[in-house]
């Protein structure tokens, strides 16, 4: 039978629950609730598509487990001190509702993650997310958009130019897989968030959602539109630099073109 640890390790390549939860060792209380709440959204069952809630509720659940261990300064002590956990220990034996703890914890309706969204959209944490996404998938945008925290397809035109600058600079590599992503891959791309939208939206009147954390995917995949014109623009200008070899200077006139333009 596995232990606890082996299943921090299944679910996030570590059996340390600092870097599970992606903190120091002496991370303050305030840390760890935000490293959770990060890390939880990411994961939340809610968040997910259809065939990924049995794997998303097995990481949500020992996210769970990890920070209700941490949180706790007995618990957290002893780990501390012995790198073990109580395998009899009723917060990884009990058959709690997390979901329900997740909620009691944050108590986050639409309105805070639309809060938090606004804050996130834009800012550094964003950016760095963005990077680090396109590092670990190796520019593979459809991975990209999934890693992101409140990505959408409407956020896609914004995260290619971010990263066609930043690849510009050589802050970044140039993956083929971004640089060469064909007008097909992209029109499925758009087509299935667009199919996954009208799904939630249609969801969301027949089960008759109100506001909370249940609301979370078909708010999100419901304010998917299309944004196909400003999205081959910026993947026009993408080709004919690194796809076509052509010189710099048109690159930049297209760049100025747009910002004057939108």
């Amino acid at each position: 039978m596995s232990s606890f640890l082996d299943e921090v390790e299944k679910c996030y390549s570590s059996r340390n629950l600092y870097e599970a939860l992606g903190v120091e060792k002496g991370a303050s209380d305030e840390e760890l609730k935000k490293a959770y709440r990060r890390l939880s959204l990411k994961v939340h069952p809610d968040r997910v598509k259809q065939e990924e809630v049995a794997e998303a509720t097995q990481k949500f659940q020992v996210l769970s487990k990890v920070y209700t261990i941490l949180s706790d300064k007995e618990k957290r002590a002893v780990y501390d001190e012995q790198g073990v956990v109580d395998e009899q220990d009723g917060t990884l034996t009990e058959n709690k509702d997390w979901t329900q703890y997740w909620k009691l914890l944050f108590s986050l309706t639409v309105e805070d993650i639309k809060a938090f969204e606004k804050t996130y959209k834009g800012s550094e944490e964003e950016l760095a997310d963005l990077k680090a996404a396109y590092l670990q998938h190796e520019g593979d945008f459809d991975h990209i958009l999934e890693e992101v925290l409140c990505a959408s397809i409407d956020d896609e035109p914004r995260f290619i130019e971010l990263l066609s600058e930043l690849i510009e600079e050589g802050a970044l590599p140039s993956f083929p897989a971004f640089v060469k992503e064909g007008k097909q891959k992209r029109k499925r791309r758009r087509r299935r968030y667009e199919e996954e939208a009208k799904e939630a939206g249609e969801m969301q009147k027949k089960e008759g959602l109100s506001g909370g954390m249940g609301d979370l995917t078909a708010m999100i995949q419901a304010r998917q539109q299309s944004r196909s014109k400003e999205l081959d623009s910026i993947i026009g200008s993408l080709e004919e630099k690194y796809c076509k070899g052509r010189g710099s200077g048109a690159q930049a006139t297209k760049k100025k073109a747009r910002k004057k333009g939108g």
